[in-house]
Order: C-alpha cells, then sequence, then structure tokens
C-alpha cells in the first residue's frame, strides 16, 4: 500500500515539474518572440508588461489552486488520523475490558477454591485429612 502511495505522491510531483517547466518554457518563448517582433519600443515595452502581468496573475491563480489542493490534502489526512486515532482507542479500551474480566473471573476463582477448601465452621484447624486408622 504505502508503495503506491508514494508513487502516487512522485507522479504528482513530477506532473507539477512538467507543468512549471511548461509555464517557463512558454514565457521564455514569449518574450523571445517579443523581443524579436518588428514593433517599436513603446509598444514592445507595452506587451512585455502585459505579458509579465499575465505571468504573475497566472502564477498567483495556480499559486492559489495548488494551496487549495494542499488544504484539502491536509484536511483528508487530518481526518484519517483522527479516525485511525479513535479506532486504536476503541481496540485498547475493549481489550481493557477483557483484561479486566479475566482479572475479576481469576479472583473470583481464587475466592471459590479458597471458600472450598477451608475448613468448616467450628471443626478443625485446617483441611480435613484422613487420619490413618480412622
Amino acid at each position: 500500500m504505502s508503495d503506491n502511495h508514494g508513487r502516487r505522491r512522485g507522479g504528482d510531483s513530477e506532473a507539477g515539474a512538467h507543468i512549471t517547466y511548461l509555464a517557463i518554457g512558454a514565457l521564455l518563448g514569449a518574450a523571445a518572440a517579443l523581443l524579436f517582433a518588428p514593433k517599436s519600443g513603446r509598444e514592445l515595452r507595452e506587451d512585455l508588461a502585459d505579458a509579465t502581468r499575465k505571468g504573475v496573475d497566472r502564477a498567483r491563480e495556480t499559486g492559489s489552486q495548488l494551496s487549495t489542493r494542499a488544504g484539502e490534502v491536509y484536511e483528508s489526512a487530518s481526518t484519517r488520523a483522527g479516525e485511525l486515532a479513535s479506532g486504536v482507542r476503541d481496540a485498547a479500551s475493549r481489550r481493557g475490558e477483557r483484561l479486566s474480566a479475566a482479572v475479576e473471573a481469576g479472583k473470583q476463582a481464587y475466592r471459590e477454591e479458597k471458600r472450598r477448601t477451608e475448613p468448616f465452621e467450628g471443626g478443625g484447624d485446617g483441611p480435613l485429612a484422613l487420619e490413618p486408622g480412622s
């Protein structure tokens, strides 16, 4: 189970890296296209400023999405950890109850055996013993 989980996590990380490389490549390509386009300096600066704003906006949006996803993963993990902790507490409680019941049964058996082997009221110093010749 942990192997699959580890692979999935690595796959998400790998996909994120690929998306990041794609975005960087797209920005560099756009910047190169703007630099080599036959435009005046003012138009070029405006286009660069627009491209930069768009890139920053996309980065913020991606960051927001990643933050939201991280929050969801945290909530899911937190809920699962709470469920596991509750299950462990319940199991420990049940085992404790069984142990208490076993100890009480042992005490009761001891009392019954002691009562059975004690001398009768008003007769004798100890357990009944057969004397030779009786």
